[in-house]
């Protein structure tokens, strides 16, 4: 039988995971923004990057609210490494870590939707970016008060992200798997109106550099 705690953290993952596959199916689906299906592949980086600025500014905060703290705190201003750090920069330095570790996992998510799905999926970017700030404000409120009560913060940013990725990993997959396929049958079509195979192409020469 699972615990209290257990069952608020069950529940948690249960509700980010809702919101994942929401934002991923009806981002996708739906196009909110609009955005053209002709897009170039810098102008698709470039709504990624965009939107990457509001994790950013998640990571930016907290370490600005570790940085304050230690300013203002006899016992931690020399630094972790110098000093037995108080309970307040041990929660506040956990905060930091998860929220670095989310926006770089979140950031290499945007980019990877971004260059490998269609343009118009790209409202996934920016709905997936809001969860994550969403996210970030329920784990910072709820992290002191346990597993449970941080447990819908941490998934609606990590099951969004992990969701995206997920998607991005199976499409480039099944682009591979087309793409030998279709140079299989092409090859089997030459052959069968009796072309001859294309010789391997010779070794280009190389320069040899002092």
């Amino acid at each position: 039988m699972l615990d209290v705690k257990q069952k608020g953290v069950l529940r948690g993952m249960l509700i980010g995971t809702a919101f994942a596959l929401a934002i991923t199916v009806l981002g996708s689906w739906l196009n909110p923004f609009s955005f053209c299906p002709n897009m170039s592949e810098l102008a698709r980086l470039n709504v990624a990057i965009k939107n990457s600025l509001l994790p950013a500014i998640c990571l930016a905060i907290a370490i600005g609210r570790l940085a304050k703290h230690r300013f203002f705190s006899p016992e931690d201003i020399d630094g972790g490494d110098l000093t037995e750090a108080t309970e307040q920069a041990k929660l506040l330095q956990s905060l930091l870590q998860n929220t670095l570790e989310q926006f770089a996992f979140a950031v290499a998510a945007y980019c990877a939707w971004a260059v490998v799905m269609p343009s118009a999926w790209l409202s996934v970017v920016p709905l997936a970016a809001a969860a994550f700030i969403v996210g970030r404000i329920l784990f910072f409120i709820g992290y002191s008060r346990g597993a449970s009560a941080r447990a819908i913060g941490f998934t609606l940013a990590f099951y969004t992200s992990a969701a995206m990725l997920v998607s991005v990993t199976a499409t480039v997959f099944v682009q591979l798997i087309t793409a030998n396929r279709s140079l299989q049958l092409a090859a089997q079509s030459a052959g069968a109106l009796g072309f001859p195979p294309r010789p391997a192409a010779a070794p280009a020469a190389t320069e040899l550099q002092c």
